[in-house]
């Protein structure tokens, strides 16, 4: 790494969403650019591991189809976007009932028809004894429809500019029904941001409905992993490095414990925050949502189709669960269904045995059947999976360190993958400024979702 064909202007650590993003934008700038990956792979939390025909995402992470950074990144124009079906699907007093697919919140075109972003839109499975209504009856109904159709309308500066409160405070302040909060936005939080208790901050949680009213809820086709795959196959050949494990940081030259020192012009740490604060002492480390996803398969699909299927009434470890495979079915062999679910904060059970036990009772709750030949085939704990987001919070905190030393992430932006992938343009735009170098080209507009 020392030889003069490997040096580079900029040294991005991390091949993660963030890192990515901004080295895609640094080199389309004509920037020499070295990633350093620690992991063999790239991708940190948004992995996914393949097993016997599986393909099992360790974070489980949803996306919306109205995130601007998966229009605006060219890396990405080949994603394909699985949707669930509309709305979701909420489990409530023994029944389902659905809540969040309004017609005119998301207009007449939508995110679904954008390019190649999405498949056809698919339709809502028939369920014995659904109530297809949200939790708070025709009135709440009501209420959330124009709540919703009222934040697709809102820009985003707008929604910024709103006084900040803990998300259930400000929730009641702006009159949504007790039971409608409980038993929907609740639950549709905490799958979007890993919150159930709704201490995020009012803003980051408009944010996420705002994505929500404007876009249907997706899953990338392929698996988690098939997004860094992208952004990391759209960098010049070597420019990713992975096995390279940095030791130290500085605005001009990089430590790793492989092949010793590499200069460079600028350094942008884009690791997870506590990796990131280890680098760089008095970092502030935010507090962090854990969650475990268990995956399951069976002999037969449970009969919700595709859809998120959310528990409104917290009866057990389960948050949010789906048949994955009706929703995208490369992830599974042909036949065999993969029931993918996450469960919220440190799960009580400690083994995978005792988790998955209490995990199956729960599933037979909300699916309606019996789960005693599901079989297990994987549960991945992530302790720092969502970095938390209470009030006051920066929703754009600085990138820029000092000249020649930058770091990004969604833990200096929102804790999703837009703020990831957001994080990573403003850490790019800020080294190009700083180098004195212009983009080779304007960044294409956010396509118009009505």
């Amino acid at each position: 790494m020392r030889e003069p064909s490997d040096r580079a202007d900029v040294v991005v650590v991390g091949a993660g969403m963030a890192g990515l993003s901004a080295a895609h934008r640094l080199t389309s700038a004509g920037l020499r650019v070295r990633v350093l990956e620690a992991a063999p792979e790239v991708g940190g939390r948004m992995s996914t591991e393949l097993l016997d025909g599986f393909r099992l995402d360790r974070l489980g992470q949803l996306l919306c189809a109205s995130y601007p950074e998966l229009h605006r990144n060219p890396a990405l124009a080949e994603l394909m976007l699985r949707p669930f079906a509309p709305g979701v699907l909420l489990h409530s007093g023994g029944r389902h009932h659905r809540a969040g697919d309004f017609a005119g919140v998301r207009g007449g075109r939508g995110a679904l028809s954008t390019a190649r972003a999405l498949a056809p839109r698919v339709p809502r499975p028939r369920l014995p004894g659904a109530a297809f209504s949200p939790a708070g009856g025709p009135l709440g109904q009501a209420r959330l429809g124009a709540a919703l159709a009222r934040l697709a309308a809102t820009g985003v500066p707008e929604l910024l500019a709103r006084p900040e409160a803990p998300a259930a405070e400000a929730l009641r302040a702006r009159g949504l029904p007790p039971k409608t909060i409980e038993g929907f936005v609740r639950p549709l939080l905490a799958a979007l941001l890993g919150d159930p208790d709704l201490g995020t901050s009012s803003r980051a949680a408009d944010l996420a409905l705002y994505a929500f009213a404007r876009g249907p809820l997706c899953l990338p086709e392929g698996g988690a992993a098939e997004l860094p795959r992208l952004l990391a196959a759209a960098l010049p050949p070597g420019t990713v490095r992975t096995s390279v494990r940095v030791t130290s940081v500085s605005a001009d030259r990089v430590g790793t414990a492989e092949h010793g020192r590499l200069r460079c012009r600028g350094v942008l740490v884009a690791t997870g925050a506590r990796s990131a604060a280890a680098l760089l002492p008095g970092l502030r480390t935010p507090g962090f949502h854990p969650l475990t996803v268990v995956h399951h398969t069976a002999d037969t699909a449970p009969p919700t189709g595709p859809a998120l299927l959310l528990d409104a009434d917290r009866r057990g470890p389960v948050a949010h669960t789906a048949v994955v495979s009706e929703v995208d079915p490369s992830r599974a062999p042909a036949g065999r269904p993969l029931i993918s679910s996450t469960v919220l904060g440190t799960p009580p059970d400690r083994t995978s045995k005792d988790l998955d036990a209490a995990v199956r009772r729960h599933l037979a709750l909300l699916y309606g059947t019996s789960t005693a030949r599901w079989e297990l085939l994987a549960v991945h704990h992530t302790p720092d999976a969502v970095p938390a987001m209470p009030p006051p919070h920066d929703l754009r905190r600085a990138v820029r360190l000092l000249a020649g030393l930058y770091v990004c992430g969604d833990h200096r932006d929102t804790g999703t993958v837009q703020g990831a992938l957001h994080s990573g343009r403003r850490a790019a735009r800020a080294i190009l400024g700083d180098l004195g170098v212009q983009p080779v080209a304007a960044e294409e507009p956010m396509p118009a979702i009505a």
